[in-house]
């Protein structure tokens, strides 16, 4: 039997911001201390709960809600939930938020057009500058960053496993999940 208290870690930021990569420094330490989250990863759902969508506002926005229904539906039976998408739109983040309540954290994953361009391994900045990707989040497409988080990562001044030592902090705090115990 877990002892886990449902909540959900909301990540939002461009894509190459660094949701996945401190998303998975976050579940890592969570079940090293004996957690039975889920991860809700943008690219996963997409490609099995959201197939046939594109990349419109509406297509976007039944994205989005389709993950906060999965999240919604595990944290509030006990079960810790990571999503990491880009979820680019205040009012879809707002809207998730009012259905979870105190178990929605939003966590912002900051990091400017420019240098999450300069991580792009799979090229599609580029792209999208050269107009080749229709829109696209930060650049052709607007991405409305969170006003008042629970938390802002800062990946362009700390490192991801800053980043998640500061999510884990806050978690503690939060008394959501139990102290590290002293080795």
């Amino acid at each position: 039997m877990s002892n886990d208290k449902g909540f959900t870690l909301w990540f939002t930021g461009l894509s190459g911001a660094g949701k996945t990569t401190i998303s998975k420094h976050v579940s890592d330490e969570l079940r090293a201390r004996g957690s039975n989250l889920e991860i809700l990863d943008g690219d996963v759902v997409r490609e099995n709960l959201s197939k046939g969508l594109g990349f419109s506002k509406e297509d976007r926005d039944t994205n989005i809600r389709r993950i906060a229904f999965v999240a919604d539906l595990l944290s509030r039976n006990g079960v810790p939930v990571i999503t990491a998408a880009i979820s680019p739109y205040r009012e879809i983040r707002d809207e998730a938020r009012e259905t979870m309540g105190d178990r929605f954290i939003e966590v912002f994953v900051k990091a400017s057009v420019e240098v999450c361009a300069d991580r792009d391994v799979k090229g599609l900045y580029k792209k999208a500058f050269a107009g080749e990707i229709k829109e696209f989040t930060g650049v052709s497409d607007p991405y409305e960053e969170p006003l008042s988080p629970e938390i802002t990562l800062d990946t362009e001044n700390e490192s991801a496993e800053e980043s998640a030592a500061k999510l884990i902090a806050l978690l503690e705090e939060r008394q959501l999940i139990p102290a590290a115990q002293p080795a």
